[in-house]
């Protein structure tokens, strides 16, 4: 999977089922939420590697 290519659409194809499952189990992993209301979602999913950052940075330890 090419770390840049968008998650949705025309990318890895994702729909909004898949934003939520993958939310769901970052939080479980991670220790914090994914909101559905934050206005960086659009950045934070545009791809692998951006979802990859925003994970490091908010993780628990």
């Amino acid at each position: 999977i090419d770390p840049e290519a968008p998650l949705f659409n025309t990318g890895l194809g994702l729909d909004s089922i898949d934003a939520l499952e993958l939310a769901l189990a970052i939080s479980k992993k991670y220790g914090f939420q994914l909101r559905s209301d934050n206005d960086e979602n659009r950045r934070i999913f545009a791809s692998l590697r951006a979802l990859s950052a925003h994970v490091e940075a908010n993780k628990l330890a």
